[in-house]
Formats: C-alpha cells, structure tokens, sequence
C-alpha cells in the first residue's frame, strides 16, 4: 500500500495543478460545508448546549467526509485505487486555487480600488471597504501564506500518516475551523474546532516554516526571514498562522498588515513588486515536501516489500 500512496501523491498534485477546484455545490467539501452550515448555526442549539454539540458534531461530520475514503482505501483493487486515488486527495488538498484567488485579488485591484476590495473580501473576514492598495493585497497574501499549512502541508502530511483517510479528516476539520472558529456568536459552537484545527496544524506549521526558512537561505534572505520569525509569528491570534506567513513577508521583503491588528516583515518593496516571490516560495516549500513524503512512503514500501511483512 506505501508504493500505491507514493504514487498517488504526485498525481493528486498533477490533478490539483491541471483542474484546480470546480465551483460546484457537489464538490465533497461544498457538500459537508453545507452540513456544516446547518448545524453550525448557535440558533439551533440552546447556548449550554453548543460547546457539547459543537464537538459531538465535530466527530460526526469528520466521519461523515472520511467514510467514502476510508470504503474506498479497504475495498478498492489497488489499479482502481491508483486511479480514483488522486482525485480523491486532490478534494482534501487547494495549492491551484490559493494563487488563483490570490491572482484574482490583483487582477480586480489592477481596474480599481472597489473591485479590489470586493475580491479580497471572499478570502478573508475582516472589514474591506477602508482598505488601502497595499492593505488589499496583503489580505490576499496573508490567506496565501497562512494557507500553504491549511491547503497544502497539513493535508500531505496526513495522508503521508494516515492514508485518504487521514487527509480526508483533516479536510474536514480544517473546514469546520474555517466556517465556526470565531470570537463571535460562533465561538461556544466553535470551540472545539477551533481547538482542534490549532492541534492538527501544530506539527505540519513548523514543518512549513523550517522549509520556508530552509528556502530564503537558498535564496540569501534568510537573515530577514529569520528575523521576521522571531519578531512577528505571535502577532497573529493563535500559534500556527503566524509562522509561514511572518517568514514569508520577511523573506519576501514586504510587509502584511491587518488595520489595527498586526504587522509582519518590514516593507522594504511593495506587495506587488514581492507577492510573485512569495507565490515562488509556496510552490517550492509545496513541491519539497510532497516529494520528501513521497521518497519516504517508497522507502517504507521498498523495506516492506523486502522484509515481507
């Protein structure tokens, strides 16, 4: 099974690259975002009830996505596997479409300001309407670079673990993260996805940013990268975004900012002189690690093999 898994992984990514993420409301996530969304609402639950209820669902929606994959890991003939294989991890993984939005965000800033911030306000929470160019384009950015844990490592590095079916369970927890994990009328429902997304990420964070550091020394940035860890990674609320994001706006040479939250790197060029840099980093730290985790799963599956166990 490690040689099938070694395989899958490159075609999953093949498969990312090539069609990116339909817009369908019958794509898988769409579909347990939709769950999600009708349970997620506070409405539903009386409010002494939603801390409970938000992690009796957590477990159940996580079953609910991983089963199909699980079915599909135990029962499928390993040519039937290899082929639906990569389709199905491409559903827990999002590299194309991160740079697209990302793009999209640029694009729509380069007609004017409005429809710039029209953009970024489909990636991140916060308020648009005041923002400046440069603040605009941070806010694309920042959802680049928090994401390339998000989309990209953690989910690798739990089918790496844990097969279709642990990349199918980190998808889903990350999802209810993104829809419920707020200080706001969803933070009783939310907390335990909240809780939950911050202790899957923990390891696959670091992971990223010692490859991020790893990559601007290759490139002679590693001293502002570094510096820019060190000073701003705990700026941002919780303890994993803020890691490849303050090294990626240090390495970049720019600087991210959230009006009246925080600051990262120092803003030696604009985001749209730096911002193709950081796009750089993201797919060199995606394609290394892939391939690290690819060489092992064919190294276990070459000692298997041997051993015969």
């Amino acid at each position: 099974m490690f040689i099938i898994y070694a395989l899958i992984l490159p075609l999953a990514l093949c498969v990312d690259r090539i069609f990116g993420d339909p817009k369908s409301r019958f794509h898988p996530v769409a579909l347990i975002g939709a769950f999600i969304d009708w349970w997620g609402s506070p409405g539903k639950w009386c409010p002494g009830q939603q801390r409970v209820a938000g992690a009796a669902m957590w477990i159940v929606t996580a079953a609910i996505f991983a089963i199909p994959f699980y079915l599909a890991e135990q029962f499928l003939p390993w040519l039937f596997l290899l082929v639906a294989g990569p389709f199905l991890l491409k559903f827990c993984l999002a590299w194309r479409s991160l740079e697209e939005h990302t793009l999209a965000v640029s694009v729509a800033l380069s007609g004017n300001i409005v429809d710039g911030r029209r953009e970024a306000a489909l990636l991140v929470s916060r308020d648009t309407r005041q923002l400046t160019d440069e603040q605009v384009l941070s806010a694309a950015y920042e959802s680049l670079s928090e994401n390339l844990t998000d989309s990209i490592i953690s989910p690798v590095f739990y089918f790496g673990i844990f097969g279709l079916t642990g990349a199918a369970i980190y998808r889903a927890a990350n999802t209810m993260d993104a829809m419920l994990g707020y200080r706001d009328e969803r933070e009783r429902i939310g907390w335990f996805s909240a809780r939950m997304d911050d202790i899957l990420n923990y390891i696959p964070a670091r992971i990223a940013g010692a490859l991020l550091l790893m990559y601007f020394a290759v490139r002679g940035r590693l001293s502002p990268a570094y510096v820019a860890f060190q000073r701003d990674r705990s700026k941002r609320p919780g303890f994993n975004g803020g890691i490849p994001m303050a090294i990626l706006a240090g390495g970049a040479g720019v600087q991210f900012e959230k009006p009246g939250v925080y600051t990262m790197g120092t803003p030696e060029r604009s985001l749209e002189e730096g911002g193709p840099e950081i796009i750089s980093a993201v797919r060199a730290v995606a394609v290394v690690f892939s391939l690290a985790v690819m060489m092992v799963l064919l190294l276990l599956g070459s000692v298997t093999i041997y051993t015969g166990i």
